[in-house]
């Protein structure tokens, strides 16, 4: 019944995308049809459930997987010539839509669970990679053309769910680096997490309300996080706030996959309608010859499996990266984050001179702010020590008519800005910490290209360090292309096994030589079994050779990663002093509007004061000379009373002096 076959008849279905009706005269085409429409079924009935217990989350991951199996099967055992929506590219868009909604119903159940945070990055880290995918799909033109007008809003919805995922995924690093207590990456990683939830809002506009009020709590979440950490590193850790893309990529971590689908698997397509149509001995015949296939499959993958489990933990205790194991070509040019900022600073050539200009102002206002406050409490201490000695010389006197009442007020005024001053103070210095800690940075990254380069570590590699090397990423290639030959091979030999169909044999072979048929028809996969025995066999020896590479490179390995740290400390040192310097600059401002307000406060509390300081000593001389006219024995004048302030003259000028306040402002002292 297949194409130009005696039994082809028409098949006919309707295309899901176009609408258009086609027609084929294949029975394979069928075939096809009811493969995709089984996938189709799976992935409504993921989507059906809410998902707010285990088990939906689980069912729904379960359906999501069947549905990419069946795609999968579609796309890799069927023509892509048949209709528009079995093309390579729409069913490959299917799979990751599949797959990636099924590592959201994983994503959901580990937050459930409350697992690591490191973890439940990952996951959401696949989840994204996944829409990607589907997202590269959408944006091909071909796809575009074959999708018609749903490609827009398909495009717009994914690149929705990648920002959303991606912006859960820094969500849990920021936890993660809480939890080790790196204060600063904290801070960055929920900064990309707001900025990427911004831009899925963005695209959300027009999905539904439960769309909308998931976007809103999860804003709520991780805007929350992200004042909180940044108000904390701010004002207690003044951890430097690393570059986003300085920090280590979260890869993604599949825990999904494609189930397989078995056509002839009477759980899926019920029994054979066509069963009686071959002879039911050749049918018990064809069950031994395909258990002497699964077999022969299965003692080559456990050898295969065994050698694999023996690599993958040897590599893993090795902790070699092929791209990375001497990443020598990094140090040859400036980070592009970095350039970035001597390219800002470029057009700024004053940046230097404006902060230190800025923070010299400050100083200045500081200064006589401090002046002023402490002459104010000079003379506050010299008035309190002459009427000290005025109480001691005549005794407790009453206070005198009209006597100065502001002093008081003017004290606590004093105290009030000697207060502000000292909180202030040790802002101030922290400011001037800040910026002398950041100022050699900022001079570096405004001058010439050739002296940042000069200043970030680079490597230093004898001969013999780099044949080191050289051996070590040779033997490591080894490693990688028996990986690749083992897949081939064990890829090979499943197509073989899956395409051996002897059916037809089996029906004119007499039962009694089925045993010599079997045997002959298995020797076909000997070739295959003898390059994967000799690829297996290799293995020991390679990893000898990598034991003996690896002696040698430690050495090594320990410099390079030393001046790797040191290289992304410098780096991630100099952006954040470029970023300090608005901050600076801005708090400086802050800090000159502060001591100028405070400046001209404290001015004139020093002329209230002087005037107070100044009618209080007045009237301490009208009583000495009130006392010195009442005594029946002269009182000598105490020239030592008030030594820093001079003779205010006979008792009429003090009384005028009152007078005058008395006319101003009903009894009080001038400027009180």
């Amino acid at each position: 019944m297949g194409a130009g076959q005696d039994a082809a008849v028409p098949v006919t279905w309707t295309e899901i995308f176009s609408g258009k009706v086609v027609t084929h005269e294949d029975i394979k085409y069928e075939q096809a049809c009811v493969l995709y429409n089984l996938g189709a079924l799976h992935s409504m009935l993921g989507a059906m459930d809410k998902r707010v217990s285990e088990e939906g989350m689980k069912v729904s991951c379960t359906h999501f997987q069947c549905a990419a199996g069946a795609f999968t099967y579609l796309r890799d055992h069927f023509p892509h010539s048949y209709s528009v929506d079995m093309s390579h590219q729409i069913l490959s868009l299917n799979i990751n839509l599949m797959l990636g909604q099924a590592q959201e119903c994983l994503l959901e159940k580990s937050m459930l669970d409350n697992r690591k945070s490191f973890l439940v990055a990952r996951i959401s880290a696949q989840v994204v990679d996944y829409y990607k995918e589907a997202c590269r799909a959408l944006e091909n033109s071909e796809t575009a053309a074959l999708l018609g007008k749903i490609q827009k809003d398909w495009k717009k919805l994914v690149q929705m769910k990648i920002y959303y995922f991606a912006a859960v995924a820094h969500l849990h690093m920021g936890k993660q680096a809480e939890e080790q207590q790196k204060f600063g990456e904290r801070v960055i990683y929920f900064q990309s997490a707001l900025d990427k939830l911004n831009e899925a809002i963005k695209l959300a506009k027009g999905q539904p309300d439960t769309v909308q009020e998931a976007l809103r709590f999860t804003m709520d979440v991780i805007g929350g996080k992200y004042n909180s950490a940044k108000k904390d590193n701010d004002f207690i850790y003044h951890e430097a706030v690393p570059a986003l893309d300085t920090l280590q990529s979260v890869k993604g971590a599949p825990l999904v996959k494609a189930l397989p689908v078995n056509p002839t698997d009477p759980a899926v397509t019920g029994p054979d309608i066509f069963a009686k149509l071959v002879p039911m001995a050749a049918h018990e015949a064809s069950s031994l010859y395909s258990e002497e296939k699964a077999k022969l499959l299965r003692d080559v993958m456990a050898k295969i499996e065994a050698k694999n489990e023996v690599l993958d933990q040897f590599m893993d205790s090795m902790q070699l990266d092929p791209e990375t194991v001497d990443n020598l070509d990094m140090y040859n040019h400036i980070p592009a984050v970095l350039m970035e900022k001597c390219a800002a600073l470029s057009v700024r050539p004053d940046t230097v001179r404006n902060l230190v200009q800025s923070m010299q102002v400050l100083s200045g206002v500081f200064t006589d702010v401090e002046a002023s406050l402490k002459e104010i409490r000079d003379l506050l201490e010299e008035d309190e020590a002459q009427e000290r000695k005025l109480q001691e010389l005549l005794g407790r006197v009453p206070p005198a008519p009209g006597s100065p009442p502001g002093l008081a007020e003017v004290s606590k005024e004093c105290s009030k800005y000697l207060e502000l001053h000292e909180k202030a103070s040790f802002t101030n210095t922290e400011l001037h910490r800040a910026m002398n800690l950041h100022l050699g940075n900022l001079r570096l990254l405004g001058g010439p290209l050739e002296q940042v380069r000069a200043a970030l570590p680079t490597p230093t590699l004898s001969e013999d360090d780099k044949q080191v090397l050289q051996n070590l990423k040779r033997i490591l290639a080894k490693v990688q292309e028996m990986r690749d030959q083992r897949m081939s091979l064990e890829q090979q030999l499943r197509e073989m096994i899956q395409k051996d169909d002897i059916t037809t044999s089996l029906v004119t072979t007499d039962r009694s030589e089925m045993k010599k048929l079997f045997e002959e028809q298995l020797r076909k996969y000997d070739q295959l079994k003898v390059y994967l025995e000799q690829n297996l066999a290799a293995q020991e020896n390679v990893l000898k050779a990598l034991t003996d590479a690896n002696v040698k490179y430690a050495a090594v390995r320990k410099g390079l990663a030393e001046v790797e740290h040191k290289w992304n400390t410098t780096v991630q040192t100099l952006v954040a002093s470029y970023e300090a310097y608005e901050d600076l600059m801005k708090k400086s401002q802050e800090g000159k509007d502060f001591y100028t307000d405070l400046e001209g406060k404290a001015a004139k509390l020093l002329e209230r004061a002087r005037a107070v300081c100044q009618a209080s000593q007045a009237q301490r001389q009208q009583l000495l000379e009130r006392s010195a006219l009442g005594a029946t024995t002269t009182v000598p004048p105490c020239p030592t009373l008030c030594p820093s302030v001079p003779s205010l003259g006979a008792p009429g000028t003090a009384g005028k002096v009152l007078g005058q306040g008395e006319e101003q402002e009903g009894g009080a002292l001038p400027g009180v």
